[in-house]
């Protein structure tokens, strides 16, 4: 055998094992939902492969000027975990290799000597970093081979990078989401104890035991203000009790005051507290949570200020029920209980109904009894999106408006969440049927305004089917899609969802059975919906506030305004 041939055989068992290492390396990195291991191999891999005696990887901050120094190997100034500025010119991070001669500044700010190499690490959008060499060992330039090899280990990284970073998010938001259906069943579980109280010991223990054992919350006070005088209803840790001037103090603050801010209240910082909530009931504030430090000394973030004010407020509305069963007789108490009821439940309901940019919406709900089992919402979601909801619990008077009540609370508590309308709607569905007795459901619809307002999608359980009249159309078109209505049953098949184009001059009706539903004078003949559809197309050209009075106008003309359901309409024109 000549050289030459023995040259080519050699060069061909090199050239498979380096396809084969890079096949086992690719496998092992694109398999790792760990950015540190994908980061830390990749940096052994190369200096191993190419004999080199220092590397780094820096990792961009989000920012093109700014790396963080992710790893590092040989002898250097920087360390792990640095931060550095490095401004390479326009259209340089779209190369693949660049050259330490070729950007002497940020060569010599990195400690990397002639003959080191910037490696990209970049995906089709995105540019992640540098893999940085240092010259090899024997101080030989690399070869077209190496330089390849690298180049692909660096481009199989890069994916696995980006991809372990998405696993990682996605984790973290799985994690809120257990968390914060935890809380709803807490918050669900705690209502229900609440509300069979009518000592206010008992109410101050339970709020304790809530704020030590679900939240680890060991210094606490809750400030109660009754008949004009404010006093700690229940406390915990604190080494000193507030001056009457302190508590005062303690209700001028801002609702949710954080207290590393300027204030005039030695009482807080003797105490170590660092948050204060603010309660309010009918708008006013009456009530004011603080609380020190968790045990895990994490900041308080927004869910859990969400969960200590809903925790506030279910112990400050059993409180106001006492001090209503204290104050009158039997017929008394049970008349101030439902009014409360009814006022709270109005609170429930955005007043004034939200302005949508581009769209005319008008709603109103009328209950047939003081409180009612309807409900509506309006909320705006943090992609800049809006939802519209309504609802209609079986049933009439408290039982239904404290249903109603939690569905609202789980409503806020889900709107923020990055999280499919399907899967929100499964998630409430299981716990309404986990915490209500057999016969109690409700009908739910609710659906999305996609920011630019262009789009609706949307989920029906088991609701009257709402109406979308296009342009020029006089014949509705139903949104029906979903699933079954809420609480019936545990959620055996994922609710289903549909999307529709909006476009100017579309209008949509929603409404509750109470419509259709309303009997004449004699009890003899429902409205039904071809005379709320013939009540509408009459009035298409008019605004919202006008056909939803139309509606309203002559089913109370059809029933002699005889009124025997809740009435909930919402109407919304596409400007």
């Amino acid at each position: 055998m000549d050289t030459k041939t023995s040259l080519s055989n050699t060069e061909e068992r090199q050239s498979r094992f380096e396809l084969r290492t890079l096949l086992e390396t690719s496998r092992m990195l694109i398999e790792s939902q760990e950015p540190d291991f994908v980061l830390n191999n990749l940096l052994l891999i190369t200096m191993g492969k190419l004999l080199v005696p220092k590397g780094m990887i820096l990792i961009n901050k989000g920012s093109n000027h700014f790396y963080l120094v992710s790893k590092i190997k040989g002898k250097s100034d920087l360390g792990e975990e640095d931060v550095v500025q490095l401004e390479f010119p326009e259209g340089e991070l779209d190369r693949t290799v660049l050259k330490a001669e070729e950007f002497p500044e940020i060569s010599k700010k990195l400690g990397l000597p002639a003959g080191s190499i910037f490696f990209n690490l970049r995906t089709t959008n995105h540019h992640l970093g540098f893999l940085c060499l240092g010259p090899k060992g024997n101080k030989q330039p690399l070869t077209a081979s190496e330089l390849e090899f690298i180049e692909s280990l660096t481009i199989i990284s890069s994916v696995a990078i980006a991809n372990s970073r998405m696993f990682q998010e996605l984790r973290l938001i799985n994690r809120k989401l257990d968390r914060k259906v935890h809380d709803l069943n807490t918050l669900l579980e705690l209502s229900k104890d609440f509300n069979m109280m009518v000592d206010r010991d008992e109410i101050a223990r339970t709020f304790k035991f809530a704020m030590l054992g679900q939240m680890l919350i060991r210094t606490f006070f809750f400030v109660l203000e009754i008949d004009g005088e404010k006093s700690i209803v229940s406390s915990s840790g604190l080494k000193e009790q507030p001056t009457e001037k302190e508590l005062n103090t303690l209700f001028e603050l801002e609702d949710v005051f954080y207290c590393d801010e300027d204030h005039d209240c030695p009482f807080l910082e003797k105490n170590g507290i660092k948050l204060l909530i603010a309660l309010r009931f009918q708008n006013e504030k009456i009530g004011v949570v603080g609380v020190g430090a968790p045990a895990n000394n994490e900041p308080y973030g927004k869910e859990q200020v969400n969960f200590l004010q809903s925790l506030g407020n279910l112990a400050l509305l059993t409180i106001q029920k006492t001090l209503l069963l204290e104050e009158r007789i039997e017929k008394q108490r049970m008349e101030e209980e439902l009014n409360l009821a009814k006022t709270i439940q109005q609170g429930l309901l955005p007043s004034p109904i939200p302005t949508i940019e581009g769209f005319d919406l008008e709603a109103t709900n009328i209950s047939s009894r003081q409180v009612g089992g309807d409900y509506f919402d309006v909320l705006e979601t943090p992609d800049n999106g809006h939802i519209l909801a309504i609802a209609d619990v079986t049933g009439k008077g408290v039982p239904a408006s404290l249903l109603m009540a939690n569905l609202q609370s789980m409503l806020h508590a889900l709107a923020p969440i990055d999280i499919t309308l399907a899967e929100a709607t499964g998630s409430i569905n299981d716990i309404i049927h986990k915490n209500t007795p057999a016969d109690k459901f409700i009908t739910f619809f609710w659906g999305k305004i996609s920011a630019d307002g262009k789009q609706f999608n949307y989920v029906n359980a088991g609701h009257n089917n709402p109406m979308l009249f296009k342009k020029g159309s006089k014949e509705p078109i139903e949104l029906d899609a979903g699933g079954v209505i809420l609480g019936a049953m545990p959620s055996m098949m994922p609710y289903d969802s549909a999307s529709i184009d909006l476009e100017a001059g579309d209008t949509l009706i929603f409404y509750t059975d109470g419509v259709t539903e309303a009997m004449n004078p004699e009890q003899t003949e429902e409205y039904e919906e071809e005379r709320l559809i013939r009540c509408i197309q009459s009035h298409l050209d008019k605004s919202s506030d006008e056909i939803m009075n139309a509606v309203i106008d002559d089913i109370m003309d059809f029933s002699d305004g005889i009124q025997y359901d809740d009435i909930t309409i919402l109407v919304l024109k596409v400007n």
